[in-house]
């Protein structure tokens, strides 16, 4: 895809990006093989090992973590008051969509004492064996220590559209508003009212301003990391795109990423028409 070329153009010493379709097609530019740190695109990855572990019967997204008051499900929607980063409760669960860090780190911990191994290995055996992605390691915090290639967050990206390892049913949950109308910070992004997420995932809804594109759908998912990466999914165009740096997120990546991002749905449009 010619659209997937612009990635020559960012400000950025090494860029991968692939995009994925609803009938299998599958385009790619840039080094496919290359190792990236994923920051918070470790984020869906850890919450798709959660959900698993919820379909397995090892947790259930109303059981108690966390603050009092907490759950699996507000851990998951960033609902549950736990600050960005430390293990503190800064709020009541489900009053406002705090960030956090620290929450996916407390969700970790709790699947790894439910499924009796670390977490990392439980999310090895749960979604990165079976997708066949060979270089990403999921060692550290289950919030930001994730390292992958493009190819296989494309692999991920493509379980995302067709999920094979959890119910469709399950993933259209994660993926619609969890406690909708809560505000809130989107990273890098600034307030939003309201600042809507799935279970693991940003939702796009009618954010202003935001990391994807004008032309993106409502029902757009996904995440971006501070590392300089991001996947998002559209529903509605049948179609993801994931794209990896090594320079951290900034204003280049907000200006540059939006009109990418409707580069690829246009010709992607284009394409099918």
């Amino acid at each position: 895809m010619r659209s997937l070329e612009l990635i020559d153009r960012w400000p950025v010493p090494t860029a991968a990006a692939a995009v994925v379709t609803a009938d299998g097609r599958h385009f790619a530019h840039g080094p496919a093989e290359h190792p990236f740190p994923l920051a918070s695109v470790t984020k869906p990855l850890a919450a798709y090992a959660v959900l698993i572990a919820v379909e397995e019967g090892a947790t259930e997204l109303d059981e108690a973590v966390g603050p009092p008051g907490s759950t699996v499900r507000h851990l998951l929607a960033h609902a549950s008051g736990l600050a960005f980063d430390e293990h503190r409760a800064v709020a009541e669960p489900g009053t406002r969509r705090l960030y956090s860090n620290a929450g996916f780190e407390v969700l970790a911990d709790h699947v790894a004492k439910a499924t009796g191994m670390p977490f990392a290995e439980y999310a090895r055996q749960a979604v990165v064996e079976p997708l066949g992605m060979g270089g990403t390691e999921l060692a550290g915090s289950a919030a930001k220590d994730g390292v992958s290639t493009a190819a296989d967050l494309a692999r991920f990206a493509a379980e995302l559209l067709a999920p094979r390892l959890l119910a469709r049913q399950t993933l259209d949950e994660a993926t619609a508003v969890a406690f909708p109308g809560l505000s809130g910070v989107l990273p890098g992004f600034g307030h939003q009212r309201p600042n809507d997420w799935g279970l693991g995932f940003s939702i796009r809804d009618h954010k202003s301003p935001h990391w994807t594109g004008a032309a993106s759908s409502p029902r757009t998912f996904g995440h971006f990391g501070q590392s300089g990466t991001f996947l998002w999914v559209d529903p509605d165009a049948g179609a993801a795109c994931v794209a990896l740096t090594d320079r951290p997120f900034g204003s280049w990546a907000a200006d540059a990423w939006p009109p990418f991002t409707d580069a690829v749905l246009a010709e992607l449009a284009e394409r099918s028409g």
